[in-house]
């Protein structure tokens, strides 16, 4: 568990979400019940953008709970009780549809907010076209590191928490060594309440790994450590068996000092693809073969319309103009074409090309035996 430390936090600006207003929509994902929006606080600022997130929150058992109240424990909220509104849209045979409003400490609906928000923010937020892009070794040090250099996300959060000056009370393990240490805390994505969701990250004491791409055999230590440590700390805290938890690095990540991401195999969460997500035991067994497997391999990622490292891509792949001829390609083929060349025998009258139809497709004799005559 994370050492006692002085209170050294520092304050930040607060705001009130519900003077929040809408600019527009930037992604509404039905399947996660989550909406971005981009507006805001005009109160504030008038210019200065702002990303608020809503996502349903997931159930718990004891949202579910029918057990009856003791003076020892009393009762949890739960959706069977008095509370719960229900109206009936129809019932046929077995089957009942309705709309039910719960009491409302079961309403919660979780909420993260990013302000100000920058031109990246908005464009990891938002639905665009995506892009695979095959990075070799080459091609990082010419294109992907100088962009990463001149244009990546402020690391300020991340040494507030470092350094303990913001989230102390949310850190679910620490080990301070300055070589093989991390902070293991809740991501914004976990509510916090549901271990079936859980979603911790594990972010690395050392400033000097951006990537994967940073790692090599001096960093196995610190790998092995995280890996270990942060399951036994889960395993103890959340009654998790390590066996079953999903440990992870993002490529290209969302900001660039080293954090791996967990969570349980059983929850389908963000980012686990293949063209994203490279799991923490295959990363430790690749720099076990080759301690510089990082520097010399070709990684694949995934840019999104609207990111400016696309652009540098497009320059030197034509990542874009790929796509578009093939898409001109296939609208060629779905053009209609004479007669002739769909019916493939154009030396034959039609009641003869009729007739060779019927033999090459052998129909059922009963529902061709009129037909076939006439062929005969």
């Amino acid at each position: 568990m994370p050492e006692q430390v002085e209170n050294s936090e520092v304050k930040s600006p607060t705001y009130d979400i519900s003077k929040f207003r809408l600019k527009r929509i930037l992604n509404n994902n039905i399947v996660r019940k989550s909406i971005s929006l981009l507006g805001t606080f005009p109160y504030i600022s008038e210019t200065d953008d702002a990303i608020v997130v809503f996502e349903k929150n997931a159930y718990q058992e004891s949202d579910v709970s029918t057990e009856t109240a003791s003076k020892e424990s009393p009762a949890k909220p739960s959706y069977f009780s008095a509370e719960l509104k229900v109206e009936t849209e129809f019932i046929n045979n077995i089957y009942g549809s309705f709309q039910v409003v719960p009491s409302l400490n079961l309403c919660g609906v979780k909420s993260t907010v990013i302000y100000p928000a920058t031109d990246k923010h908005i464009e990891k937020y938002s639905i665009c076209q995506k892009y695979l892009i095959r990075e070799t070794p080459d091609l990082y040090e010419s294109t992907t590191l100088p962009y990463i250099n001149l244009s990546q996300f402020s690391l300020e959060w991340v040494y507030n928490i470092l350094e303990h000056k913001k989230e102390t009370e949310r850190i679910v393990f620490e080990d301070r060594d300055p070589e093989t240490g991390f902070i293991l805390l809740p991501d914004l994505k976990w509510d916090g309440r549901n271990v079936e969701n859980l979603y911790l990250l594990g972010i690395v004491h050392k400033h000097d790994i951006k990537s994967l791409r940073d790692l090599n055999g001096s960093h196995l230590p610190l790998l092995r450590n995280m890996r270990q440590s942060a399951k036994d700390a889960i395993s103890k805290r959340y009654g998790l068996n390590p066996n079953q938890l999903r440990m992870y690095f993002h490529y290209q990540p969302s900001f660039y000092h080293l954090h791996v991401h967990i969570n349980p195999i059983r929850n389908d969460a963000p980012g686990i693809w293949c063209e994203k997500s490279h799991m923490l035991d295959t990363v430790i067994s690749n720099l076990e073969l080759l301690p510089d497997y990082y520097k010399r391999v070709t990684l694949p990622f995934v840019l999104y319309e609207g990111n400016k490292l696309l652009d540098l891509y497009e320059e030197k792949l034509t990542v874009r103009s790929v796509a578009a001829a093939i898409s001109e390609s296939k609208e060629r083929e779905e053009e209609p074409v004479v007669e002739s060349a769909i019916e493939g025998f154009s030396d034959d009258d039609p009641e003869e090309r009729e007739c060779k139809r019927i033999r090459l497709a052998t129909p059922d004799p009963k529902e061709a035996e009129a037909t076939a005559q006439a062929c005969a």
